[in-house]
């Protein structure tokens, strides 16, 4: 963990009820919809990023993401603390908990965990080193991240959320296919296991949403296999999120949501 940016207009807001959104570390990607939708229902909002890991992605960096989105995030009338960590780095999470918590003035209530490590490839051709890499931040660092949010957690209960954003890919995406099954695993066990805290864990899968990563093909393959003939965006996945943490939400619990238009899966959809 390397560097925390508060907003500090922010700060002199009353308190709200804090939520981590991991993962947001671009404008058009799913973790700044649902931490912008998550401001806008009455969340204070921590969240992280990581630039490198971008940098090496086909789409880039995002210059600016976090102070734009931070500004963004503020107008909606929440505090907003940024943390920019290496998610492979097995004391990452519980310093972004304390992080969240020492700048926000409370600890995380909701954790919502939006990040991935995703490279294609398949059996044949995916390295051992892009596989541990996989599952060190898709599973280890989601596993650890839920583990030091139980250990905070603030109470009331009945109060608290774990939602993961999971996916079914499993053609020619064998290391981020098979790591978002077992995260779906592991957000389900929380359910169970974080009964006593009254907290409540779902993961959900958003289906096709172009946050930047489709090619072409993709996307019209995509489109013609959802029977609205379009993709998801990132707000409709936001809006699903934002319920499950109010109060409404309170009663799911233990689900793997689809919000996906209806699509039926398309075996390769990640071909170029």
């Amino acid at each position: 963990m390397s560097r925390a940016s508060t907003d500090e207009r922010t700060l002199t807001a009353a308190p709200r009820s804090v939520a981590l959104v991991t993962g947001v570390g671009r404008r058009r990607g799913l973790g700044a919809a649902i931490a912008t939708r998550l401001a806008e229902t009455g969340w204070d909002i921590a969240f992280t990023y990581w630039t490198p890991y971008d940098a090496r992605m086909p789409w880039g960096t995002d210059p600016g993401t976090p102070e734009e989105l931070s500004a963004r995030l503020a107008e909606a009338g929440a505090r907003v603390v940024a943390l920019e960590g290496d998610l492979t780095d097995p004391v990452a999470a519980a310093t972004v908990l304390d992080g969240a918590g020492a700048a926000l003035g409370r600890p995380v209530t909701a954790l919502i965990l939006a990040h991935a490590e995703s490279v294609a490839s398949g059996l044949l051709d995916t390295s051992l080193e892009s596989f541990d890499r996989h599952f060190a931040v898709n599973v280890r660092a989601s596993w650890l991240l839920i583990r030091a949010y139980a250990e905070r957690f603030p109470g009331p209960y009945g109060s608290g959320r774990v939602i993961a954003l999971t996916s079914d890919h499993t053609v020619g995406n064998l290391p981020y296919g098979a790591s978002k099954g077992a995260l779906d695993r592991i957000t389900l066990a929380a359910a169970r296991e974080l009964a006593a805290l009254g907290v409540t864990a779902n993961a959900v899968n958003p289906g096709p949403v172009d946050t930047g990563w489709m090619t072409d093909h993709a996307r019209e393959k995509l489109a013609r296999a959802t029977p609205l003939g379009r993709l998801g965006t990132p707000r409709e996945c936001a809006h699903l999120v934002a319920f499950l943490c109010s109060p409404e939400g309170g009663w799911i619990n233990g689900q793997l949501l689809y919000s996906n238009g209806g699509l039926q899966y398309v075996p390769g959809s990640t071909d170029t």
